[in-house]
């Protein structure tokens, strides 16, 4: 059975940052693609940021390039996002995601695997 559960999240100042973690287990990281999305309290969900099975190409919201990384490990079955100058804005629930084909994508329909959610909230 594929689990996604993500950690890291908390309360931070505006400016400050946070790294988020999302370990897999069931299923071999290295032949997953893996993305991050967040929902904002009556928002939808949106993209944040997207990693191909290698490593090799990553993706970004416009929102977020430029202040967010998408990383992975794969011996440690973990995928990262590194959030920098964090804004009031970037308040939501983070949900990292799986997909077992390697091929990263900005839509959420394309994800076969989502972990629980880990609440990140920026103070102005």
């Amino acid at each position: 059975q594929v689990q996604l559960v993500e950690s890291g999240g908390g309360l931070v100042q505006a400016g400050g940052s946070l790294r988020l973690s999302c370990a897999l287990s069931g299923r071999a990281l290295s032949i997953t693609a893996m993305g991050w999305f967040r929902q904002a309290p009556g928002k939808e969900r949106e993209f944040v940021a997207a990693i191909n099975w290698s490593g090799e190409s990553t993706y970004y919201a416009d929102s977020v390039k430029g202040r967010f990384t998408i990383s992975r490990d794969n011996a440690k079955n973990t995928v990262y996002l590194q959030m920098n100058s964090l804004k009031p804005e970037d308040t939501a629930v983070y949900y990292c995601a799986a997909e077992r084909n390697g091929r990263a994508s900005s839509s959420d329909r394309v994800y076969d695997y989502w972990g629980q959610g880990t609440q990140v909230s920026v103070s102005s």
